[in-house]
């Protein structure tokens, strides 16, 4: 297969490993924002009761595999990268590793499905303020589409939640997650637009007719307005009504990280046992073999000029 690109960038969050990097990660995370240190300290804590060891990079480790094994099968051949944000490996080293290797054309999959400042936005930024700490040697590299609605993220999907709700029955009530965000940034954006499509997508496929999109993790001032409703207010809500079964799928990640391993598997989890509720929590795209060939799909529309390589206005997916 031919192609004038000569690696894929597989781009991420990033998460600490230990607890000697749950610090000076969490200082990455919050650089420049207005976070009380308090505030900080009581999320290391989420990290402490997992030894200090987020499962997003193991799970990058594992999708550049598959990823890896999906491209030598069915082409194109090309190098596969990884590079994050807020821990190593550090974008910046990585695309300066792509200079010293020679590429000078990728593509960059970013892994996070939606259009927001902080899922897609601010990703074009870290990747440009890596190509200029590089230096006038890094490669030109291009984003794919966000992906909300691609048929083969929503099989993805659709079997991890069927395998969820065969485990509690037919009656389950099904809540979809996402990372709530806060609604003057969601005015500038389709975050909240994708989403819902995304959930109703997944609803239909499954034939589910009970089901609601809410929102987890927010982080930010109390004072300020977010996305909700909160997944815990919500799960009390159906409580109220007498709802016994619930599926929780985090349809807002890709693959699981500490907002899901401590927010929904923790947090969630106990509070749903306190009113008497069975929750199950459904996986994430992870590695799914749809979700893999489904990132090809997205490299071979951009190679073969399908979609232009650039879908965002000059203006969407402010800050605020």
């Amino acid at each position: 297969m031919r192609t004038d690109y000569d690696a894929l960038l597989v781009v991420s969050f990033g998460g600490p490993e230990g607890m000697e990097d749950v610090i000076p990660f969490l200082e990455n995370v919050l650089r420049g924002r207005n976070v009380p240190r308090e505030r900080m300290m009581a999320v290391a804590h989420h990290y402490e009761l997992f030894d200090g060891v987020s499962p997003i990079n193991q799970q990058n480790r594992n999708l550049v595999a598959a990823l890896e094994k999906e491209l030598e099968k069915n082409g194109p051949r090309l190098p596969i990268y990884w590079g994050n944000r807020n821990w190593h490996p550090m974008l910046t080293d990585t695309v300066g590793q792509m200079a010293a290797d020679g590429i000078e054309k990728a593509l960059a999959f970013v892994t996070s499905a939606y259009s927001s400042y902080s899922s897609c936005r601010q990703y074009l930024q870290n990747i440009s303020d890596a190509q200029t700490a590089v230096g006038p040697q890094a490669p030109r590299i291009e984003k794919l589409r966000a992906f909300y609605n691609h048929p083969l993220f929503i099989e993805a999907n659709v079997d991890h939640i069927r395998e969820a709700v065969n485990q509690v029955g037919g009656d389950a009530q099904l809540v979809f997650t996402a990372h709530s965000i806060p609604e003057s940034m969601a005015a500038n954006c389709d975050y909240a637009m994708q989403l819902a499509e995304t959930s109703g997508l997944i609803a239909r496929e499954l034939e589910i007719a009970n089901w609601q999109l809410v929102y987890q993790s927010r982080s930010g001032s109390p004072m300020q307005p977010w996305l909700g409703p909160d997944v815990c207010e919500h799960l009390r809500t159906l409580a109220a009504e007498g709802v016994k079964e619930i599926v929780v799928a985090p349809i807002g990640f890709v693959s699981d990280h500490m907002e899901i391993v401590y927010d929904l598997d923790v947090e969630a989890r106990k509070l749903a046992q306190e009113i008497g509720m069975n929750l199950v929590r459904a996986s994430t795209a992870g590695t799914h073999p749809a979700f893999v060939r489904m990132i090809r799909e997205l490299m071979l529309e951009r190679i073969n000029d399908e979609v232009p390589p650039n879908l965002c206005a000059p203006d969407c997916c402010l800050i605020s």
